[in-house]
């Protein structure tokens, strides 16, 4: 279900030029933050949580798994170079599933790495925050590549969709209306980083077993249409 051929190519055209110094340029800002908040500041939890999960979890994360996501396979669809891929003797499903992998890699090595870091930075992982919002990066990773490989295979605008998402929904409504935090997949990630973390230092909006569920579910469920819409592009190209 892993094909290194494709994901040889999937990472070249992730790490492209352009591409690349999106990636870069948002984990080098986290840790810029980082260091000139500690300077101010000193060694304070409180701090740390909100630079964590207001900055990191919030936004980078989200935008790093929308360049990943989208990347992965929408501008393969876009310039029809897919159908190259798709006249190999390869499963769809392998090719989506490879896809993801990379994305999903890709993903975590650009935010809950420096995710880590900025935190150790910030307070030397007090009550275990560095910790707890490392994990819930990593999860998150995995449920944002697998949207927005959704969306890539969907839409010519994937891009646009995912960063409305990232920055209106996650960001704006996710922290202001109640309501909209039981869909985000931010709030999901606090539930796992909220167990992990020192009693009080991380709340989240949503119930751990019902967190887990949904991240879960929807990264299966992701996946699974995402291979069915390749299915349906393979048979129209066919046609």
């Amino acid at each position: 279900m892993y094909d290194p051929t494709v994901a040889r190519l999937t990472y070249r055209a992730l790490l492209g030029r352009r591409r690349a110094a999106i990636l870069f340029g948002l984990p080098a800002l986290l840790l810029a933050i980082a260091i000139a908040v500690r300077l101010l500041t000193g060694a304070d939890d409180q701090v740390a949580a909100t630079v964590l999960g207001g900055f990191s979890l919030a936004t980078m994360v989200p935008l790093i798994g929308v360049i990943a996501g989208t990347g992965a396979i929408g501008p393969e669809i876009d310039d029809g170079s897919i159908v190259y891929l798709l006249a190999k003797p390869l499963k769809r499903s392998t090719i989506i599933l490879t896809k993801l992998i990379v994305a999903i890699a890709v993903t975590m090595a650009f935010s809950a790495v420096p995710t880590f870091v900025a935190g150790m930075i910030l307070n030397a992982n007090g009550q275990q925050i560095a910790v707890a919002y490392t994990v819930a990066a990593l999860v998150a990773s995995i449920v944002y590549s697998a949207l927005f490989l959704l969306l890539g295979t969907i839409s010519r605008h994937a891009v646009v969709f995912g960063l409305v998402y990232a920055l209106v929904w996650e960001s704006l409504f996710g922290s202001l209306v109640p309501g909209a935090r039981t869909l985000s997949v931010q709030q999901w990630a606090l539930a796992l980083a909220e167990r992990i973390g020192a009693e009080g230092a991380i709340a989240a909006d949503v119930g751990l077993p019902t967190a887990v569920a949904l991240l879960a579910g929807v990264t299966v469920a992701a996946t699974w249409y995402a291979g069915q819409k390749l299915r349906t592009l393979t048979l129209a190209g066919e046609e």
